[in-house]
């Protein structure tokens, strides 16, 4: 009982390794959901050992225990308590191997080694008093100790698969159902146990003493069927076995899961890569118990005094001493050893696709006062780590129930991890209760990488032509182009019928039919002339003329009159006609006289005012000369006239030159008044 004690040890297995995303088949010790989603096609465990010591009563430097002149019982640092307890846990994880079952779940099977030594509610003056040097002699008061070693092997089977997946948010669960065999199991259990021990208290005559007990109080004590067997023939327990539940989920936060897509409708999975932002993972460990049919339960009153320590020595075994000295007060057979049931809460962050922090909590959900059960020590864990396809590098900073706070430090190369989670404080601290460490050899093979062998973005496997470079939009394909007009059909809205690059690949059509391509048609809708740009002319006025056509566009008018009112046609008859009166010729002949020139510039802005109108100039002359004569002079005044305003301006189509000689007189030629009034120009309105 005391060498049990000495082990006050508390501890949990591969700290820093189980954050890894490539642990592979280790997920199963902390989470078995997490063996699906892993960057393995499998990975298969050769050998894996982890063992873990740490107490909360002795505090040392590691550097000095390893010196020859360290005393342990002189130098390390005591921490008595009211109560000091703990646990010892060594963890063998034996050939398993994970492997991919079909593309949404994944499939494990393992062996696992397990040993643990929990020991509960023992006073820190007992441990100071079977330290204390100075005195063979003690005395013990404790009321409520226990003591539980246990061992057992186990085989089991885990499945993992997804449950809920819409790229942003994810969930997968898993179990494992494990085969129990129990190794061996013993504990004892202390009811206001009090022992008197005198180093001289018994006189064996002729000078010579031993050892005196003096005891009393309660002791239940119960062990494994060969435990007393001391003959070292060990052998596995007959009816020693049960089974096992662990139970798993892992939720995944992946806002970037558009970056897994390779165009807006297909999802390439990038199996080897890690997706998430957010990792957070719940599980319970270690549901169950081994039962221990053929084990031996005894209870003894231990109260005696004066035992002699040689005739308790000289006892076969604890069993037999108990049996010869105390006094049996029940006696049962077969016990259940439950197993360390826990409950696991671990949180990811990625920072980058190489870079993590990790929260983890390890909570023990089993009573120290439950004295046929294992337990686990209650532990908080930041671990920020570095990890890649063949390298990670791990440093865990735990907090954990009796020990405090430990910096560990651990890694994995390739098919090597190794690794403890108090590697940093053991060397740096004066006052450690710790000290772990775990190695083991895998064979990983990792997912393939996705292939891209032309080198245009698109992944071989969703690659058309892997052959040759094409772009997403056409699956990896070279885009044709069918109708040869430079623009390639991807892009090309009429791919078959050639067209302009600014109507995308589209031939211009003409709407309104009105014969102008919708490209240069202003009015693409409405029929129109090319002279208006494909616009149709309007009517301002509504008198059925057209603008073009209209001299008077806010006046209605009518169509003999161009667009014109009467009374404007009218007026501007009257106006030309006033004006022609005072165009004068140089006698004899078509010139005009320059003093006519500022009444010829009235004429025009006239006649710019009226811009569709079209004119007749008429040349006029008296009877004196020849008929023939007077003929071609009025023919020359009138085209003199039309040249005039031609020079300034006036459109040629809009102008017409009439000589009309002496056959339209408006006075008499006998005298010289009526001849001045017949030599003249006249310039009509054409109606």
């Amino acid at each position: 009982m005391f060498f049990a004690i000495s082990f006050i040890v508390k501890a949990q297995s591969y700290m820093g390794f189980l954050t890894d995303n490539y642990s592979g088949v280790h997920a199963v010790i902390s989470n078995p959901a997490n063996i699906y989603g892993t960057p393995y096609k499998t990975d298969v465990n050769l050998v894996g050992v982890s063992v873990f010591t740490n107490n909360d009563y002795y505090g040392v430097n590691l550097f000095d225990v390893t010196k020859s002149s360290y005393s342990f019982d002189l130098e390390a640092k005591t921490h008595p308590k009211d109560i000091n307890s703990g646990s010892l846990n060594t963890d063998v994880l034996g050939p398993s191997f994970m492997f991919n079952l079909t593309k949404n779940s994944s499939l494990a099977v393992f062996s696992r080694g397990r040993a643990f030594v929990n020991v509960n509610n023992v006073k820190g003056s007992t441990i100071e008093v079977i330290d204390d040097d100075t005195s063979d002699d003690f005395i013990l008061n404790d009321e409520n100790m226990n003591v539980l070693g246990h061992s057992w092997a186990e085989l089991g089977i885990t499945y993992a698969r997804t449950i809920f997946n819409n790229n942003q948010h994810f969930l997968k669960g898993g179990v494992s159902l494990k085969y129990l065999q129990g190794l061996g199991s013993v504990f004892a259990l202390g009811r206001d146990v009090s022992i008197d021990y005198d180093a001289d208290g018994t006189d064996l005559g002729g000078g010579e003493t031993t050892g005196s007990i003096n005891s009393s109080g309660n002791l239940t004590f119960a062990r494994f069927a060969d435990f007393d067997n001391d003959n070292y023939d060990y052998k596995t327990p007959d009816n020693a076995s049960g089974f096992g539940v662990d139970v798993g989920f892992v939720y995944e936060w992946r806002p970037n899961h558009n970056r897994y897509k390779v165009n807006d409708s297909t999802t390439y999975k990038f199996k080897d890569k890690n997706k998430y932002k957010l990792k957070i993972g719940v599980s319970v460990s270690d549901i169950g118990y081994i039962n221990y049919k053929d084990g031996i339960k005894e209870a003894y009153n231990i109260t005696n005094t004066d035992v002699n320590q040689n005739q308790f020595e000289a006892a076969e075994d604890f069993s037999t001493a108990l049996n010869t000295f105390y006094t049996l007060t029940n006696t049962a057979t077969g016990y259940k050893i439950d197993l360390p049931t826990a409950l696991h809460v671990n949180v990811d962050w990625s920072l980058n696709n190489k870079l993590y922090v990790n929260l983890n909590t390890d909570f023990t959900l089993m009573s120290k006062d439950r004295i046929t059960a294992n337990r686990i020590s209650n532990t908080v864990s930041l671990t920020p780590r570095y990890e890649s396809k063949w390298f990670s590098f791990y440093m865990p900073l735990s907090v954990m129930e009796n020990s405090g706070f430990r910096v560990g430090a651990g890694f994995r190369a390739g098919p090597l991890y190794v690794g403890s989670g108090s590697l940093i404080s053991a060397f740096t601290s004066n006052n450690n209760r710790e000290a772990d460490a775990y190695a083991g050899l895998k064979i990983p093979v990792f997912k393939n990488s996705p292939k891209d062998k032309d080198g245009d973005g698109v992944f071989d496997k969703l690659d058309d032509c892997p052959k040759i470079p094409g772009p997403i939009s056409n699956n990896g394909c070279p885009v044709e182009d069918q109708d040869e007009d430079g623009i390639l059909d991807d892009v090309d809205e009429c791919p078959e019928v050639a067209g302009p690059e600014e109507n995308k690949g589209c031939p211009w059509g003409d709407k309104d039919e009105d014969g102008m391509l919708d490209n240069v048609d202003e009015c693409p809708e409405k029929a129109g002339p090319e002279e208006n740009k494909g616009c149709p002319w309007p009517d301002s006025d509504g008198d059925g003329v057209l603008d073009k056509d209209d001299d008077c566009i806010d006046a209605v008018g009518t169509v003999v009159n161009n667009g014109c009112p009467e009374e404007v046609i009218l007026k501007l008859q009257k106006t030309l006609n006033d004006y022609a009166k005072t165009i004068l010729f140089n006698s004899g002949k078509s010139t005009i006289k320059t003093e006519s020139y500022d009444v010829l510039s009235d004429i025009v802005i006239v006649l710019n005012e009226y811009i569709n109108a079209t004119f007749v100039i008429e040349g006029h002359t008296d009877s004196i000369g020849s008929y023939e004569l007077n003929q071609k002079l009025s023919e020359a005044r009138a085209n003199a006239v039309k040249n005039y305003l031609i020079e300034k301006g006036i459109d040629s189509t809009r102008l017409s030159a009439v000589g009309y000689g002496e056959r339209k007189p408006i006075a008499t030629n006998m005298y010289k008044a009526g001849r001045a009034q017949n030599r003249r120009v006249e310039i009509n309105l054409v109606k």
